[in-house]
């Protein structure tokens, strides 16, 4: 574990476990590294060096108040890459951090990415547009925010408690030390990043970028996702994406990494040695 310091003087905090060909997690909006742990591990033990980083804002990372936009934190990235001189890696990024692997990658210096893996992602663009008649309306976005102001830490047990996780759905078998973990992640981090964030996640259009990316993409996607609706994004992102595979997962939820590991964590092993 350590930091760097990128070049406007933000502490970025990152995890680098074994050694072998890298894989890279991005996290989601409000988390941190931690949310990877299931998947570190299981790659650390498949041979695999496995690396993963507090976005800006967000974690053990500085809590910045500018340069919360996806242009900084595909940046922050790639002078990660840089300072650790990753080369043929695998970016895994779930949710936000899918739009921030779909970002950096499209930018990477050549040779740095193999492969992508967009979880649950929000790219194309989640913010309904005349040109995105099926996306979220902006209220929604400012529902969020209003929250956060209000009471972030009410607001950050009702995300993972509700349609984070699925564990609103009837029957759902639902994990207080989930919940409580995501609480926990998201109240580290800082509130104005995370609130500038909620615009970055939402409002970005990764089209441009989903275009120019060269390397295989596996694209999985619930399509009980009740954070990032999946007709709206995980089938529109394939379409624009050069090499690009979709895989959908019946029933499953916005946070299937957690919740069914068991059966995403194969899927991945597959693609990367595929």
């Amino acid at each position: 574990m350590g930091t760097i310091t990128t070049k406007d003087g933000t502490e970025i905090f990152y995890k680098d476990w074994g050694t072998g060909q890298p894989i890279v997690f991005h996290h989601g909006w409000p988390l941190s590294a931690d949310d990877w742990d299931n998947q570190m591990m299981f790659f650390l033990n498949q041979g695999y060096r496995v690396i993963a980083h507090d976005r800006r804002g967000h974690g053990r990372s500085s809590q910045t108040a500018t340069g919360n936009e996806m242009d900084t934190y595909a940046a922050d990235v790639a002078e990660l890459t840089d300072k650790l001189d990753l080369k043929d890696a695998v970016h895994i990024g779930h949710s936000t951090g899918g739009g921030e692997v779909a970002r950096y990658v499209a930018r990477a210096k050549k040779g740095r990415v193999a492969k992508a893996v967009l979880v649950s992602a929000v790219p194309p663009i989640m913010l309904k547009t005349e040109s995105n008649p099926g996306g979220l309306p902006l209220e929604v976005f400012d529902g969020f925010r209003a929250a956060l102001v209000a009471n972030r830490a009410q607001f950050y047990v009702d995300v993972p408690a509700g349609p984070f996780y699925g564990f609103n759905r009837p029957g759902a078998k639902v994990y207080q030390g989930v919940i409580d973990n995501w609480w926990r992640q998201g109240m580290i981090g800082g509130a104005k990043a995370h609130y500038d964030c909620i615009k970055a996640f939402s409002e970005t259009d990764f089209t441009e970028d989903l275009k120019a990316i060269d390397v295989p993409v596996l694209v999985l996607h619930g399509d009980d996702d009740q954070i990032v609706p999946y007709a709206d994004s995980a089938p529109l992102t394939v379409k624009l994406l050069k090499n690009g595979t979709l895989k959908t997962y019946p029933g499953f939820p916005h946070g299937m990494l957690t919740t069914h590991a068991d059966v995403i964590n194969p899927d991945l092993l597959a693609f990367i040695k595929s």
